[in-house]
């Protein structure tokens, strides 16, 4: 279909800036003088995708190197995609418009489970059959990443590798075998060659056997394919490739606005946190590094707000030296600074001066739970008086808005826990009143954003039950009755979606069919509230005889074989389990700066933990 064509059928969607491409920055090539063609695929919209730090890093760097064209896909939304279904169009990339089937590789990233549905239909609209198994020519070739691979196997019938851990070398390597091979290469052989790539993952190489209650009894890899697949690391931050321009959207997306990554990892340890543990060990990028790719990324994009990302910035270890690097040209520039990923207990009348200066708006910390005992359980190292302390320094700092986040369904969590997040937010209101120099004639909101815990591989709490959706219901009423102000506003997490996420969360290669039979019945983009309906997703349960109770809210003992046990992240099962036991004994473990608590994570290219620096 030629340009014009299309663009008039654009022009019938709510948002034909989506599908649109020929943004500032956006990278055009001649197709005819690249080697390999890749398809960055994210299965969400336009909007979430364009505010991925990591599409953007791996957009860059694909398109650093001449004989390599990295283009774009999102997910359309389901007004484009019946568009395109009923005018036979398959899915396209943004940037040359060509349908990503005639690409040599498709890559997904993989950041949410309840995307899982999305990954299978954008390849069901691109004309590429679904399963790996059928097929047969290497290319396509359909790659996958992000964090959720942790856990692959759920998609293992559809990808045919997977990328663990960092993706800036690995993804390079896996690229360079492919050229060797080409577009009518041998796809057995290659992946035969591509799983002795350190950080590859193929999952049609390694069998899996079920015991007869459903756990499984073994997963064998086939001829001599390593036992243990081990993450990438990029121990090197400063020398990693980080973009001098972002692609910037012409219409509003998520997150519009530079971003600048200063570490990966966190030293925290909390036992909930998938996160914390799989981006392990620590790395921090140096102050000039960052300050120089900060102002050269605003310079090429012209935003005006930069955001420093990590998984908890007030845990740099040189925030104050880089801080003022940053104000050095930021103010000049009239260029505003963020810094997400606050930590109530290293939080300072200095940082909060900083912070005024930088820019004004609400804070938003992560209590996580309401009494001391609980937070103890999760290993979350702040106490009661922490909190208010904060807030009191946040309200004498001239703020009156504070967003607090905290997590349902916890381990040992009681209704006296709860009760306790409801008491916790009105200690806060009393507080604002309490603070002699607060904003004066103005009120106060505490806002109380509570989530449903799911229970992640990787964690100590891989191993325990999540709460059924009707309890999940009961406690969300029990703390919304414990609420008896305005002034403290709450929201919560829809508990069908939680369970869905549960499920998928833990699960194994049983879940494809039921993956696959949920795209037949429609089901698509089922993080979003409009489109997700867990009685189609019952159904496929349902006809594939699969019971997503068996995943979700089921405890596993300490010697039952996990899905991604063939999978090494650098975290030991056995930490995971000492943890565990810990959390249940209400015991905390301090955080990597203050003693290494050997999780196994130093073991790559010669990491070394803080303990030994």
């Amino acid at each position: 279909m030629d340009n014009k064509t299309l663009e008039k059928l654009m022009l019938s969607v709510q948002k034909p800036g989506r599908y649109s491409g020929g943004e500032i920055n956006s990278v055009y090539k001649n197709k005819d003088e690249v080697d390999v063609r890749f398809a960055f695929c994210f299965p969400d919209t336009y909007e979430i995708g364009m505010s991925h730090l990591g599409m953007k890093i791996l957009y860059s760097l694909f398109n650093s190197r001449n004989d390599i064209w990295c283009e774009r896909v999102f997910a359309p939304w389901v007004d484009f995609e019946k568009v395109l279904r009923d005018n036979n169009i398959p899915l396209f990339a943004l940037e040359s418009r060509d349908p990503i089937k005639n690409f040599d590789i498709i890559g997904f990233t993989l950041q949410y489970e309840l995307s899982y549905t999305n990954v299978v239909n954008m390849l069901s609209l691109a004309g590429v059959p679904i399963k790996s198994a059928d097929r047969k020519t290497l290319a396509p070739l359909v790659v996958a990443g992000g964090p959720c691979a942790c856990n692959p196997e759920p998609l293992a019938d559809f990808v045919d590798l997977f990328f663990l851990g960092d993706g800036e070398e690995v993804d390079l390597e896996l690229i360079d075998l492919y050229k060797k091979y080409g577009k009518n290469g041998d796809k057995q052989a290659f992946l035969r060659e591509a799983a002795k790539i350190p950080g590859v993952y193929v999952p049609s190489l390694y069998n899996v056997n079920y015991n007869q209650d459903g756990t499984l009894n073994a997963i064998t890899p086939i001829s001599d394919n390593p036992e243990k697949i081990t993450k990438r690391v990029i121990n090197n931050l400063d020398a990693a490739h980080y973009p001098e321009k972002f692609v910037v959207p012409y219409i509003e997306i998520v997150h519009d606005r530079a971003v600048q990554e200063i570490f990966r990892g966190c030293i925290r340890g909390c036992r909930f946190c998938q996160a914390g543990y799989i981006y392990r060990p620590v790395r921090e990028k140096s102050v000039d590094v960052i300050n120089k790719q900060a102002k050269t990324l605003c310079e090429n994009t012209g935003y005006d707000e930069m955001s420093l990302s990590s998984l908890s910035t007030s845990d740099y270890s040189n925030l104050e030296q880089l801080l003022n690097s940053l104000l050095s040209w930021s103010d000049d520039k009239k260029v505003s600074l963020s810094l997400p990923s606050l930590r109530i207990d290293n939080f300072s009348k200095e940082l909060i001066e900083r912070i005024n200066f930088i820019r004004k708006s609400g804070l938003t910390f992560a209590p996580e739970a309401g009494t001391q005992r609980l937070r103890d359980v999760i290993n979350k190292n702040v106490t009661e008086e922490e909190i208010i302390r904060t807030c009191k320094m946040a309200f004498a700092g001239g703020y009156t808005s504070v967003k607090l986040y905290f997590m349902l369904g916890l381990p040992t969590e009681t209704d006296e826990d709860l009760k306790g997040i409801a008491d916790l937010a009105q200690k806060i209101v009393d507080e604002f009143y309490k603070t002699e120099n607060r904003p004066k004639g103005k009120s106060v909101n505490v806002s109380v954003s509570v989530s449903t815990f799911v229970p992640k591989p990787f964690t100590p709490f891989q191993f325990e039950p999540q709460i059924t959706k009707d309890e999940i219901e009961r406690r969300q009423q029990i703390l919304k009755d414990s609420i008896k102000t305005k002034k403290v506003s709450l929201s919560w997490h829809d508990s069908r979606v939680s369970f869905l996420e549960g499920v998928f969360a833990r699960g194994d290669r049983r879940l494809g069919d039921v993956i696959e039979r949920a795209v037949q019945l429609g089901c698509k983009f089922d993080g979003w509230d409009e489109c997700f309906n867990l009685d189609l997703w019952l159904q496929a349960f349902k006809d594939c005889g699969v019971d997503p109770a068996f995943y979700a809210n089921r405890q596993r003992e300490f010697t039952e074989l996990l899905p991604w046990e063939h999978l090494d992240y650098g975290i030991t099962k056995e930490f995971l389990i000492e943890q565990d036991k810990l959390a249940h004994n209400q015991t905390t473990t301090p955080n990597c700066r203050e003693k290494c608590s050997n999780c196994g994570a130093t073991c790559f290219k010669g990491g070394v933990c803080y303990e030994k620096r």
